[in-house]
């Protein structure tokens, strides 16, 4: 079984971590018997946030009984200090628990330091005295403030995009985060659905001994195949060379990783999923994405407003509303028949 210790929390566990994004989508019943799942294979970091709805909820049921055996990272994405100890002692609540092992600043915009004005970083230092938080840490998807995160040696994890879809700059952060005795987190480890061959991701993961990827998982036979990477992990063959290489010539350029920081649309377009809808249509089974469910939601593009919110929060710079109008091209093409996916 392949562990990873995060930088100097000396946290060390299995090289899977349970991401909980996905359970939010699934109901209680599921999500805890998924989580405890992970837990009986050997699975013992779990990563939340408060923006993640009911996802703490559903961790917090699923781990009562076996708090001291696992690790808990959840995030607060408060501007204000006040905020922060709303958010944190909200999580406390949800989780069934009286501290968190890793407490992260979600997304910032800018790096949060002490004396910055805002009394962040100052709220974390006395959470930790208190005890509530026992590590700090930040997520993010830029590359400046991550870097400006691991080189000011206030935080002891990074959680930051890490595929095989990532660029030097992003290989050069986990360096970084080595060099300096920090944690890193990879996050859309799968680039939001986007990569299909979890063997794959799992084997370009593996070739860095200081990164613990996350999986979102939300259905039992997607955990089955991490859980059974444990005991017999893939290994970066000629085969998954080439199925990166073709990946990433794919793949390449300018495309919507689903993170979803552009939400919420003025007018109710779901941007995270309508932005790639060329891409899923192509690289997973195309029948779901052609529901009339989601021919309803793909036509709300038309109501775009061009008012630019989403343009100012995409964390990779990308023209959202160019994006939206040519997947919605594609979309209607495919339906007509015009284009096939299958």
């Amino acid at each position: 079984m392949e562990t990873v210790t995060l930088g100097s929390t000396n946290i060390t566990v299995n090289k899977n971590g349970f991401g909980a994004l996905p359970i939010q989508r699934i109901s209680t019943e599921d999500a805890v018997s998924l989580a405890r799942k992970a837990y009986g294979a050997g699975i013992t970091f779990f990563d939340t946030a408060r923006w993640y709805s009911d996802s703490e909820e559903k961790l917090g049921e699923a781990l009562e009984g076996i708090r001291g055996n696992v690790f808990i990272a959840t995030k607060t994405g408060a501007q204000t200090a006040e905020d922060f100890w709303k958010d944190l002692n909200t999580s406390l609540r949800n989780l069934r628990t009286d501290y968190i092992d890793i407490y992260q600043f979600h997304n910032p915009a800018v790096c949060p330091k002490p004396g910055d004005g805002s009394g962040l970083y100052e709220a974390m230092l006395e959470a930790k005295e208190q005890g509530k938080i026992r590590h700090i840490g930040i997520t993010n998807h830029r590359l400046a403030v991550a870097k400006e995160a691991i080189e000011s040696g206030l935080y002891e994890t990074l959680q930051f995009p890490f595929c095989y879809l990532a660029i030097e700059k992003d290989v050069e952060l986990v360096s970084l985060c080595k060099e300096n005795n920090m944690g890193f987190i990879a996050m859309k480890a799968l680039s939001g659905g986007l990569i299909n061959d979890a063997r794959a991701a799992y084997a370009f993961e593996a070739q860095f001994d200081n990164v613990l990827p996350i999986w979102g998982v939300q259905k039992g036979a997607e955990l089955d195949e991490f859980i059974s990477f444990m005991t017999n992990p893939p290994q970066m063959t000629e085969e998954i060379k080439a199925i990166i290489s073709r990946d990433k010539g794919e793949l390449s350029g300018d495309f919507c990783r689903g993170c979803g920081y552009c939400m919420p649309c003025p007018v109710g377009i779901e941007i995270n999923q309508c932005a790639r809808m060329s891409l899923m249509l192509r690289r997973a089974p195309s029948d779901a994405w052609l529901t009339k469910d989601w021919q309803d939601k793909m036509s709300k593009i038309e109501e775009c407003l061009e008012c630019g919110k989403c343009m100012s929060k995409c964390p990779y710079g990308l023209h959202t509303p160019d994006l939206l109008k040519k997947n919605y091209e594609d979309y209607k093409k495919v339906l007509a028949g015009e284009v096939d996916v299958r």
